[in-house]
């Protein structure tokens, strides 16, 4: 697997070593120059020493082969305009970082399926220890190609039940969120354009839940 890393903070890093442990095909851009010059002297990969945020650098690290672009710089902003020049690249797969919950919901809403928020997960987690609450990783659940995904809810699906919408193929819905509320299924709640769906489902049915939510294309068949 050929992965772009933008951003060579720890997070990258860290991202960038386990990669390289597993014999994936490593690129990092970074503009800071030092720290650049110090990964490109003690990792195995490819080092670009410019500005991420660039379409033309994002073309010199060749993002047309590329089967991964991972956007974990300390800005979220070029994070999330990173991942819109991956997706005119058709990149298969692009993750984003922020820090900030409100670009977070952002990037849900510009139909971005894998957004990582650290400091939010881990005050959530470091939140519950301190209340004696045993919070378990969703990761540790999942196994083979299931995947716990979320949808933002397009204008032509607001106003229907989210149980009136027939979910593609082996998916369920968890529930949904309309701001800090969690409406469960069993609820029945009715959508509106903004609200965050739950479904548990497979890797393949990624696309087809957004398109379901967004009121695209009606889901494929089975």
């Amino acid at each position: 697997m050929r992965v772009i890393i933008v951003g060579a903070g720890p997070l990258g890093l860290n991202l960038a070593q386990i990669l390289i442990r597993y014999r994936h095909e490593v690129i990092i851009v970074e503009k800071d120059a030092e720290r650049a010059r110090q990964v490109a002297d003690t990792l195995d990969c490819t080092v670009i020493q410019m500005e991420g945020t660039r379409p033309d650098i994002l073309e010199k690290a060749e993002i047309k082969s590329a089967d991964a672009v991972v956007a974990v710089t300390s800005h979220d902003q070029d994070n999330i305009i990173i991942g819109l020049i991956a997706r005119t690249f058709e990149v298969p797969e692009i993750i984003i970082r922020t820090d900030d919950v409100q670009f977070l919901t952002v990037a849900k809403k510009l139909g971005f399926h894998h957004v990582v928020n650290p400091s939010q997960t881990t005050s959530l987690i470091i939140s519950d220890s301190l209340r004696g609450v045993d919070t378990i990783e969703l990761s540790t659940l999942v196994r083979g190609d299931v995947r716990f995904m979320s949808a933002i809810v397009g204008e032509k699906q607001g106003g229907k039940h989210l149980n009136d919408l027939e979910p593609p193929g082996k998916t369920e819905y968890i529930g949904l969120y309309r701001g800090d509320t969690f409406h469960f299924r069993g609820e029945n709640p009715v959508l509106q354009a903004g609200d965050e769906v739950l479904v548990i489902s497979t890797e393949e049915r990624a696309e087809q839940i957004t398109r379901l939510f967004q009121g695209g294309e009606p889901p494929m068949p089975l």
